[in-house]
């Protein structure tokens, strides 16, 4: 895995994504770095910092989609420089991908739009990794042609992402049974807050059983996840975007210390 900056990978540890949903200012995407940064040193965890610099699918039009693209892009930047970590957004049109690249370490696809080949190619091309999130609707062993698409295009730099499957209208669920599936086409990421999401709310907005965010990321590292994808907040009820799933920053170390225990147990089998 070819990620700048990434430390910590010999520690046999998951590899921890973790961040806002979105940027909303530089002082509140620091505050969130320094302290996930602080954990991850201490216990010794590869971590990449996350942050969308914009939000294009949103349910309502008077939604948060953003602070504006090059603002957020440069907070991102300033972030990975500042602490020396690597960085990674979300991308949505095909035009996104080089100017993302320019200040990011990592582009990731959204679930919804993993099959939209054009994106995927132009995400390749750029030579950053590719993390892809698998679709809500598709099965794990119908990621291989998404990783393919990252492959063809000269760029062996790639992940999957489960965010759970859909399951009704309004909720989501994991299916472990897809780790192992997806683990043999490439490392593969778990994306706990996520796939705790409540979509299609009549609201408009987006719920979420963050309660639930230990017993789904227990689950992960229990059945070898190579890494974990958190969204988290140091005042979730008033985050701008997906605050109703994301973990609060205060519960952050005492999640990943209970964790980090467990994954020294399953690498002893």
């Amino acid at each position: 895995m070819n990620i700048p900056k990434l430390k910590h990978l010999n520690s046999n540890n998951f590899i921890l994504i973790a961040g806002p949903c979105a940027i909303e200012g530089e002082e509140m995407a620091f505050k969130i770095a320094e302290k996930i940064l602080n954990i991850s040193n201490k216990y010794k965890i590869p971590f990449i910092f996350k942050g969308s610099f914009k939000k294009a699918n949103r349910s309502r039009i008077d939604s948060f989609t953003g602070i504006g693209d090059i603002k957020a892009l440069e907070i991102l930047s300033k972030v990975s420089s500042t602490f020396d970590v690597p960085t990674i957004t979300d991308i949505h049109e095909v035009k996104d991908a080089d100017l993302a690249a320019k200040y990011v370490d990592v582009l990731q696809i959204p679930a919804f739009l993993v099959r939209q080949t054009d994106l995927v190619v132009a995400a390749a091309k750029t030579g950053k990794t590719v993390n892809l999130k698998k679709g809500q609707f598709m099965s794990p062993e119908s990621m291989k042609y998404a990783v393919q698409k990252v492959k063809d295009s000269n760029n062996s730099n790639v992940l999957i992402t489960d965010r759970g499957t859909m399951f009704g209208y309004q909720d989501m669920i994991v299916d472990f049974r897809g780790i192992p599936i997806m683990k043999s086409i490439a490392p593969t990421i778990l994306d706990v807050t996520h796939s705790l999401q409540k979509p299609n709310q009549t609201s408009g907005v987006t719920g979420g059983i963050p309660e639930m965010i230990e017993t789904i990321a227990r689950a992960g590292v229990v059945n070898n996840i190579d890494g974990l994808f958190i969204e988290t907040h140091f005042d979730p009820k008033n985050a701008k975007s997906d605050g109703a799933n994301m973990l609060d920053l205060n519960q952050l170390e005492n999640l990943v210390s209970n964790l980090v225990e467990i994954r020294k147990t399953i690498n002893k089998f």
